[in-house]
């Protein structure tokens, strides 16, 4: 019961996240601009100041009830949560950023149910006319009830909202919101709560003072970095060396995931962040401190960028001073009050499943995952790819990717021991590895080792299995590249064009239909194909294969290099096309990475200019 209510929460929480954070760009260019030309910004400009305004109540509205419409109903429905949140904003006189969100629910729900309704009912002829008709009219219908109900009802909340905050924070009683918050974030719903309900807050606080300080509550990092070096300092068990490296993370880059794994091994910490939080926010409360915009991430660096003119002082002493009890408060909770529980990541790597070889069969994927993608789970996965690239297993591909973007082809999925029920939803047939910590190196040569272990007997039985082997020719071999095949010597400005380019060359030799290279192109929004080593292996979704005609590979080479990964460094002299039917993937992966497995080979041939070269290093 408990575990169904929490995956539900998380799934609310990572639902508001993915409404906010697609246009979390749009909220600090905002902020930026309000630091630069408000009238008590760096360089006041009034001219330049009246493209403030229309941002907050006109363009950041209409993207989140774009956004959350299309989340609903697809692209449909987010032009009808856009057209309904015209109406919102017009009946009303404060930022519709709660409106969107209702609108766009709203509009992608209703079009998703018609479009239901009428599904394989239109006749043929008449579907672009239905399409766009019905879109206008009921966006007519939803923009009239918003401008004339739902508006005028969202603006009397926020003002109900925005009174009830003012009684709290006249009698002193706000610190005590980080009761909730802190062990809230611990169950990955800071991005939630950060982005789904201080933002529009801040926005709403922000018209009537100077700056707000709910943008400064849940992305302060102060609690954060003192319990960190409290536990790097006077942690006695060996996972707390990580800390201070985590510590880094977590003040300079933002990431505030990396430090909730060791909340979770010492629960008594959570206390520590409780109070460190508490004094940020009476601090801010009792000197009128704050932020001009939203902060992503939660760095330093952000929270500075944001700060307006004259309020330096009282953020930083409000960061200091919350830096300071948390880490007071964790070093008497490690020093003199002894924790007995034990979880590690070795802990949970204890179960039967993951001490058999069986467990670690076949294994051409691993993804690591967190709640929005871009945090812990980059972190464990850049990690554990450094890992496996010293020990030569560059055949299994490694990268990172949020929950709800999980690919359903994916091996091994390692997620948060919170997050892995949710992890299982999204990709059912995978195998789970639940941790504690994304830092932990001792869990990533348990891995890593266990990989090793498997990697004969892979070998051992692509020789020995043949047979079973659906990738075959005439001479019952593998698949073979021909010069028709090899295309060297190409240009591309970015990965988008690179994919359209290997996918041109796959349907004009005939191995797929042209749908697939939009399939490609859907493929790489869910998570890169980057492989490491200077190649990409670009393919399309599974959701394509009946688009594939045959089985079939294009190489083609970039000498200039195109971005593929998530890293500046991560550039592709090779991009490899794949079109696969059945299950031939895994064994066309298996085969090009196991030719690739040499760094001098992959250089010679990102270099090359014969294509007979190629072909002798590519045909094994």
């Amino acid at each position: 019961m408990f575990k169904s209510i929490k995956l539900k929460i998380q799934n609310f929480g990572q639902f508001l996240s993915n409404i906010m954070m697609p246009n979390i760009s749009i909220f600090i260019a905002w902020g930026i601009m309000n630091v630069l030309f408000a009238p008590l910004g760096w360089k006041p400009n009034k001219i330049l100041a009246e493209l403030i305004s229309p941002i907050i109540f006109y363009l950041l509205p209409i993207l989140i009830g774009f956004t959350s419409g299309k989340l609903v109903g697809g692209k449909r429905g987010g032009i009808i949560g856009s057209i309904t949140t015209i109406g919102m904003i017009t009946s009303t006189g404060i930022p519709m950023l709660l409106g969107g969100m209702i609108s766009g629910v709203l509009g992608g729900w209703i079009i998703k149910v018609f479009d239901n309704l009428l599904k394989d009912k239109i006749k043929n002829g008449f579907e672009m006319l239905i399409n766009n008709f019905s879109i206008a009219l009921i966006g007519i219908i939803l923009t009239i009830i918003a401008f004339l109900f739902i508006g005028p009802c969202i603006e009397w909340f926020s003002f109900s909202i925005g009174r009830l905050l003012k009684i709290v924070i006249h009698h002193n009683l706000l610190p005590l919101i980080a009761i909730i918050i802190e062990p809230a974030k611990i169950f990955f719903l800071n991005n939630a709560i950060n982005h789904g309900v201080f933002t529009p807050l801040g926005l709403q606080d922000i018209l009537e003072n100077k700056n707000s300080i709910f943008f400064l509550i849940e992305s302060n990092p102060g609690p954060g970095l003192g319990m960190l070096l409290a536990c790097f300092f006077f942690g006695e068990k060996d996972y707390y060396k990580s800390a201070g490296g985590a510590a880094i993370i977590q003040f300079i880059g933002g990431v505030h995931e990396v430090y909730f794994s060791y909340v979770l091994m010492n629960p008594r910490l959570i206390l520590s962040l409780i109070l460190g939080s508490m004094t940020n926010i009476f601090m801010l409360v009792y000197f009128h401190g704050g932020l001009i915009g939203a902060v992503s991430p939660g760095s330093i660096l952000s929270i500075l960028a944001m700060t307006k003119k004259g309020f330096y002082c009282i953020n930083i002493f409000s960061i200091f001073s919350s830096f300071f009890v948390s880490f007071l408060v964790a070093f008497i909770l490690l020093k003199f009050i002894h924790n007995k529980n034990n979880n590690t990541n070795i802990c949970l790597l204890n179960n039967k499943n993951y001490k058999s070889n069986d467990f670690f069969k076949n294994v051409n994927t691993i993804v690591v995952a967190c709640d929005a993608g871009m945090g812990s789970s980059a972190i464990g996965a850049s990690i554990l790819r450094k890992k496996m690239r010293k020990k030569n297993l560059m055949h299994i591909s490694v990268f990172n990717t949020s929950i709800h973007c999980l690919p359903h082809n994916a091996d091994i999925v390692i997620t948060h021991k919170n997050l892995t029920s949710r992890a299982k939803k999204y990709a059912p047939n995978a195998k789970h590895i639940p941790l504690i910590n994304f830092l932990d190196n001792v869990f990533y040569d348990f891995l890593v080792n266990k990989l090793i272990q498997n990697k004969n007997f892979r070998n051992e039985e692509k020789i020995s299995k043949t047979n079973g082997f659906d990738i075959k020719d005439k001479s019952n071999k593998l698949f073979k590249l021909s010069k028709k095949n090899v295309f060297l010597n190409q240009f591309a400005d970015n990965k988008e064009q690179a994919i359209k380019i290997v996918g041109k060359y796959l349907v004009e030799q005939g191995y797929v239909e042209n749908n697939y290279i939009d399939a490609m192109l859907a493929r790489e929004k869910i998570a890169s194909t980057w492989l490491g080593e200077n190649i990409a292996l670009p393919h399309g979704t599974i959701e394509a294969k009946n688009n594939i005609l045959k089985t079939g590979i294009i190489f083609c080479q970039f000498p200039n290099g195109v971005r593929f990964g998530d890293d500046f460094n991560d550039i592709a002299y090779l991009v490899i096309g794949i079109a696969a039917k059945n299950n031939e993937h895994i064994k066309v992966v298996s085969q090009i990475t196991n030719a690739l497995d040499n760094t001098e080979i992959i250089s010679k041939l990102s270099k090359t200019k014969n294509v007979e070269e190629v072909l002798s290093y590519l045909n094994i």
